[in-house]
């Protein structure tokens, strides 16, 4: 495959995407945690997790993914946030026939790598549930905690450590973002940055099984 193949078949994956920007949530689990199981506390309204039907719909052909020119990127096995109690593995997503797949459980995070990859200096996409069936609070319940300047730490399989810092947060209702909105937070960045989504606990549609709103986390990468 060329290289001009190669970035042909970036872009079509990436305008294929789902607007819904995934319907996530979930929160690294400690030892502790672990042994604690069903005891962990129930959200409210705890969304269906896994069962969820994914995004709801495609993304403009504006998005894109990186160029293929841009450095290759190393892929990531696991996240931590200490201000979040954010310590969890990270699994490889694909997207699949335009849809961005839900990440496999509530304590894992999912990094999509048709996306960039850490260390490949462009926008970072990963999700995690934020409550899960039967299991309530999931991987990323804290992450609405955090504040600007909180250090996220990245861990490529190479053991390189890549360190991000909170910019930004922001609440989206899936069915308003506009094609501009769903550039900024999922496409292609100018500098290394990561881009953490998760559902906002909220309003819930029980037709659907998922929350009607997205919590957005953008971070910066710093030396």
């Amino acid at each position: 495959m060329t290289t001009g193949d190669s970035r042909n078949r970036r872009e079509v994956i990436v305008s294929a995407l789902a607007v819904a920007l995934v319907a996530a949530a979930s929160r690294g689990r400690t030892s502790a945690q672990e042994a604690d199981g069903d005891r962990l506390p129930r959200g409210e309204v705890p969304s269906t997790g896994g069962a969820r039907p994914g995004p709801i719909g495609p993304l403009p052909a504006t998005v894109e993914a990186p160029p293929a020119t841009a450095p290759r990127g190393v892929p990531p096995v696991a996240i931590q946030i200490e201000q979040a109690a954010v310590d969890a593995a990270v699994e490889r997503v694909q997207i699949v026939d335009g849809v961005m797949q839900n990440p496999s459980g509530p304590w894992v995070v999912s990094w999509y790598e048709d996306l960039a990859a850490p260390g490949q200096g462009s926008n970072v996409v990963m999700a995690g549930h934020v409550d899960y069936w039967d299991v309530g609070p999931a991987v990323f319940q804290g992450l609405e905690s955090l504040v600007r300047g909180d250090l996220i730490r990245v861990f490529g399989e190479d053991e390189t450590v890549f360190a991000y810092a909170v910019e930004w947060m922001e609440n989206v209702v899936v069915a308003d973002l506009t094609p501009e909105q769903i550039q900024e937070l999922v496409g292609a960045t100018e500098q290394e940055s990561l881009t953490l989504i998760t559902c906002k606990i909220g309003t819930f549609d029980p037709a659907i099984g998922e929350y009607l709103e997205r919590f957005v986390l953008r971070a910066n990468g710093v030396s």
